[in-house]
């Protein structure tokens, strides 16, 4: 976090102008459960996302949030179908943009964020948005890749897995016409 930007409580909407202008900033915890478009990726919602949003301008004068949010996801890993929490640290700067063209014109290393066109954004949302992203396509348990190792099937295993196994098999067959 910013140690020059004031913080304040966690408004439901604030004006990203005027934050940007004041270099104010907000921080917050909230609970995973009160995350209803996260829940759904979550196999239950125990835990909380800690987070804090720094607004200010860079040396090129590019208005930007610079997002820091801090959590625990409880997920099903898909290889064991055991319950896990993965840790998610998101360092994020996203460039505030009032045009989709303005885009191209961000810094490396910006992700853009459009501003809706009465500069309010909800804080919770974005942090919401970020965790989104966070949560793995297939989540797997940390550690279970030597499960995979450990019992990788044999010549036969794969070959009986082979749909293709039985038609060789009649091919190949004595008696048969071709």
């Amino acid at each position: 976090m910013s140690a020059d930007a004031p913080k304040v409580p966690v408004p439901e909407v604030l004006d990203a102008w005027r934050m940007v202008a004041a270099r104010r900033g907000v921080e917050g915890r909230v609970p995973l459960a009160s995350l209803a478009r996260l829940r759904d990726s979550l196999v239950d919602a125990e835990g909380e996302v800690v987070f804090s949003l720094d607004f200010g301008t860079d040396e090129l004068q590019v208005p930007y949030v610079e997002l820091r949010a801090r959590a625990g996801l409880p997920l099903q890993c898909q290889r064991t179908l055991d319950r896990f929490v993965l840790p998610v640290e998101i360092d994020q700067r996203l460039g505030l943009i009032r045009d989709e063209a303005d885009e191209a014109a961000l810094p490396p290393g910006y992700e853009a964020l459009l501003v809706p066109a009465d500069g309010m954004l909800q804080p919770v949302g974005l942090v919401e948005d970020e965790l989104i992203l966070a949560v793995p396509v297939v989540p797997v348990k940390p550690g279970t890749e030597a499960m995979e190792r450990d019992w990788a099937p044999d010549a036969e295993e794969l070959e009986r897995a082979n749909p293709f196994a039985a038609l060789s098999t009649l091919k190949n067959k004595p008696g048969r016409k071709d």
